[in-house]
């Protein structure tokens, strides 16, 4: 009888793991890149892409101005912002995208310290997309003499990611047809932004077209192309980056 107990509790222990694994892998299930992300990483143009244990660079030829650290928005692989990545990278800005544990940003908040510990004298802002600029912003609030700017796309930071004690200049770019950005927490949480914070929404944009990776569940569709939000978005930030002192 007590053998018999034994096998039952194993098979059952086994039938748990099995269960608990299928569900992980359901809901852990990542957005993938789309096929203009993997152009994208392939480099060319002058720019050179990299990957290191937990982040792809992409370099240009002849950097200048401030590099860039991108958190990537929850269950997207990172390989997603290529086109971001690259686009910044022509315009002379190294630019870092940071690869998350399970592709979850709120498991590797801390990820950017192997960056700039490599890079002790450069200047840098960092940000992110939509889970990941919440955990860029917080990151930021307590490394804020590392950074010259925060950035959020269809993003916003909460109270553990205030920048109101900080000088740090902030961008915040929106989709005007965004269908996963909680709207009245985007709204509330701008009390923990500057006052001199600027926000800008994307005509006819969404929330999956801040990176390459097709539809998300929940998400409006886009008015316009994913290369016009792209270049609209790359406009908005060089713009941005190019100000900082």
């Amino acid at each position: 009888m007590k053998k018999w107990l034994q096998f039952r509790w194993w098979k059952l222990l086994i039938l748990i793991i099995v269960l608990l694994g299928l569900g992980m892998s359901i809901y852990l299930n990542p957005y993938t890149p789309d096929a203009r992300a993997l152009e994208a990483m392939k480099g060319g143009n002058g720019i050179t892409v990299s990957e290191e244990n937990q982040w792809i660079q992409f370099d240009p030829e002849k950097p200048r101005g401030a590099n860039v650290i991108l958190y990537p928005g929850a269950l997207v692989e990172p390989e997603s912002y290529a086109p971001m990545a690259k686009e910044l990278a022509t315009q002379g800005h190294r630019t870092y995208i940071v690869k998350m544990p399970l592709n979850l940003a709120v498991l590797g908040g801390d990820r950017a310290d192997a960056i700039l510990t490599k890079e002790p004298n450069e200047t840098f802002v960092i940000g992110g997309h939509s889970l990941g600029g919440v955990m860029a912003s917080r990151y930021a609030a307590n490394h804020s003499d590392r950074f010259a700017g925060v950035f959020f796309l269809a993003s916003y930071p909460d109270s553990k990611g205030s920048l109101l004690a900080t000088d740090l200049s902030v961008l915040s770019l929106t989709g005007s047809d965004d269908g996963v950005l909680k709207k009245d927490t985007y709204e509330s949480s701008k009390s923990y932004l500057p006052q001199d914070a600027e926000y800008f929404a994307i005509e006819g944009g969404n929330h999956a077209q801040f990176g390459s990776y097709g539809a998300q569940k929940g998400d409006n569709p886009a008015r316009i192309t994913p290369e016009v939000q792209l270049q609209k978005m790359v406009e908005k930030l060089t713009e941005w980056i190019n100000r900082l002192k």
